[in-house]
């Protein structure tokens, strides 16, 4: 029995003895842990699945550990941003302008840790803001109000109060005055993305005054906006695939390439080259797009826009970052 229980012994430290020399595991050869935290459900077909498709696709291209947070309320963000950085990960990315405070305050608790704010205006030392330059489009959507309006009124209808809404709706006012100093911008925040009802309701209201043409920057609640144009018959700016949802009303929308932003942010922290500051990305890193115009747009029109996206790129032309709500345009 002493015999059999030594040989017993034996093997257990042989055991013990060749896990502790195996190969180190997939994971301890990652050059970095990311997390990624959403504000929607992570399979929302826009915002919140673009980001997710990117750091996917970062993750074998950059080899790369990843889990993600979705359906983040405001309340809840520090803790989850708090929760990863405990565990050890390198670069958390929050993907709203929303996760700004969070991340600067989490950040001064964890500054091995770099955090990523997509579309926020926030920076420190471990705190970057990698931001879509929308006021271009914006302004492009405003430039083309401007010249098509009949009645020199139009309108743009904003979902949420903040930096990154306030800066479409500022840059479309600009637009509106570089072709047409005349005219009058009449702007309405409704408070929500989804509420449909609200944005048709603030649409009408402008109709109501003789408004003709109408952007929107209210993500899903567009809908509601855009149905109040298809009605009355004139014309809507809408964002990524709305022009599907009325054709004739939708002259054409801005588009944001979220995946190519995302990649940056990753590209950046595998790199080295993160940095704590505020990046804007748009026009000419193909980050801010135009979908095709319909039918209804002049060729005039498609030709200053043009102009203005080479000089975008060039850098002649720079659209600024307005995040504060300013009057509307009213002569």
């Amino acid at each position: 029995m002493k015999k059999l229980a030594a040989l017993f012994l034996a093997l257990l430290m042989l055991v013990s003895m060749c896990a502790c020399a195996s190969p180190a595991s997939k994971e301890d050869t990652y050059q970095a842990k990311v997390a990624l935290c959403l504000v929607t459900p992570v399979n929302d077909g826009a915002w919140s699945q673009f980001a997710y498709d990117a750091v996917m696709k970062a993750k074998d291209t950059y080899n790369i550990s990843v889990k993600y947070t979705e359906n983040i309320k405001p309340t809840e963000m520090e803790a989850v941003f708090t929760d990863y950085a405990s565990q050890g990960y390198d670069l958390i990315i929050g993907h709203s302008f929303s996760f700004g405070d969070a991340a600067l305050a989490v950040a001064e608790r964890y500054p091995d840790t770099k955090f990523v704010v997509i579309d926020g205006t926030v920076s420190s030392e471990n705190v970057a803001s990698y931001t879509l330059k929308m006021q271009e489009v914006g302004y492009l959507e405003g430039v083309a109000a401007g010249m098509m309006t009949k009645t020199n009124k139009v309108g743009f209808v904003a979902g949420l109060v903040g930096p990154a809404i306030i800066k479409v709706a500022e840059g479309y006012k600009l637009g509106v005055q570089s072709v047409n100093p005349n005219c009058d911008v009449y702007t309405a925040y409704t408070g929500s993305t989804e509420d449909v009802q609200k944005s048709k309701e603030a649409a009408q209201a402008m109709i109501d005054k003789g408004v003709d043409l109408i952007g929107g920057g209210g993500n899903a609640s567009n809908a509601g906006m855009i149905k109040a144009c298809e009605e009355a018959g004139v014309y809507a700016f809408g964002e990524l695939e709305q022009q599907k949802l009325a054709p004739e009303t939708v002259i054409f929308c801005s588009m944001n390439n979220i995946e190519n932003l995302v990649l940056q942010a990753v590209k950046d922290t595998i790199n080295g080259d993160f940095q704590g500051s505020i990046r804007e990305y748009g026009i000419s890193a193909d980050v801010a797009q135009l979908t095709e115009y319909n039918s209804h747009v002049p060729q005039e029109v498609k030709d200053k826009l043009a102009e203005c996206m080479d000089k975008m790129r060039s850098g002649e032309l720079d659209v600024p970052m307005i995040t504060e709500i300013s009057d509307d345009i009213i002569h």
